[in-house]
């Protein structure tokens, strides 16, 4: 007998746990999960202004190779990414990276350079002794390199890629175009801006500085801002007309309207988005109500939700609530969605 496509409902009445932001453990990993890179012209997306998601390479390709790198950036756009993020963090001389996080153990070989054993340090806010980025010059951070921070992905790239400053990265996507043939976009973080304040960073000055000398802090520019913190866009709302977006961990005291005010769009979890019963909480809806996009975060394919048989099923689903891009670990599977969606569309 010819198993039956699960439905959306039956999907995610099956999985609490998922819908309730439930972490990797519950999650089961997909080993025959197919990895498909598109190969032709044939197979090339529409404009990805379209009518269509678009595809937002998290970090890089985490997925196959450390976060936050010239290699990763480039496997994701060869993979279809329409957009590239990079976390930001400062340096102790007031550098934007690329990280993100602005501790260091997770992400690179900080610890096996005992000249820096003494910057082992604890600070507020984080659990247990780390290397911060803020206590490095940037020459320092360049002999660092990149490692993969998910245990259980390949690590045979370790120790080969530089860490990256804002404008490397910019750089990166200037100098390609997607599988659509469009420009490749940015989609930059700003992690903890109040905390690098209290350090006397001025974050809005220095990432709209790059972007300038870029040319890309006009508007129509290929460029999202986004935060979790909202008083970093409300300020950035009345000097810039780039796009903003509001990231989002939780629905408590979420409000539409306001956040129509001052940013252009929304990231919330994934899990924000449906019921355990497998219908809409309602906050697309709300969103598009209030001309608000919608990019939830964080699509990893090995690591599904049990409920969902596969990657494409998963897309399937957050595709039919009608966002307007993801953000994502496998860019390929994002674009093998896609596609199958627009076949099955004729």
């Amino acid at each position: 007998m010819t198993a039956l496509r699960p439905t959306r409902r039956h999907l995610l009445a099956a999985a609490p746990a998922f819908m309730a932001g439930a972490g990797l453990a519950a999650c089961t990993p997909q080993a025959t999960r197919e990895k498909h890179t598109p190969k032709s012209k044939d197979s090339a997306m529409p404009d990805p202004h379209n009518n269509r998601p678009l595809i937002i390479a998290h970090r890089g390709a985490p997925g196959y190779l450390p976060e936050h790198t010239v290699a990763g950036y480039d496997m994701a756009i060869r993979m279809g990414a329409d957009y590239i993020e990079p976390d930001l963090v400062f340096t102790k001389d007031g550098h934007l990276i690329v990280r993100h996080d602005h501790y260091l153990s997770d992400t690179t070989d900080v610890a096996d350079h005992p000249e820096f054993a003494d910057r082992k340090t604890e600070k507020t806010g984080h659990e247990g002794a780390d290397w911060f980025t803020e206590d490095f010059t940037l020459k320092e951070i360049k002999t660092l390199r990149a490692r993969q921070a998910f245990a259980a992905r390949s690590h045979a790239a370790d120790g080969k890629f530089e860490i990256l400053t804002f404008a490397q990265m910019i750089a990166v996507a200037k100098g390609r175009t997607s599988l659509s043939g469009n420009p490749i976009g940015i989609y930059p973080e700003t992690k903890l801006p109040s905390y690098f304040k209290s350090l006397g960073f001025d974050f809005e000055k220095a990432m709209m500085d790059e972007l300038a000398n870029a040319g890309w802090d006009r508007p129509g520019s290929p460029v999202f801002i986004q935060s979790f913190e909202d008083g970093i866009l409300r300020s950035l709302r009345g000097k810039t007309e780039l796009p903003l977006i509001m990231l989002l961990e939780k629905a408590d005291g979420v409000s539409m309207k306001d956040i129509a005010t001052y940013a252009n769009g929304i990231g919330p979890s994934k899990a924000l988005l449906a019921t355990m019963e497998g219908q809409s909480t309602g906050m697309v809806e709300a969103a598009h109500a209030h001309g608000l996009k919608v990019h939830p975060w964080t699509f990893r394919s090995d690591h599904l939700p049990g409920v969902f048989p596969n990657a494409q099923a998963e897309f399937d689903f957050f595709f039919d609530l009608g966002i307007d891009g993801v953000f994502t670990d496998f860019a390929n599977d994002a674009y093998a969605a896609l596609l199958a969606r627009a076949a099955r569309k004729g």
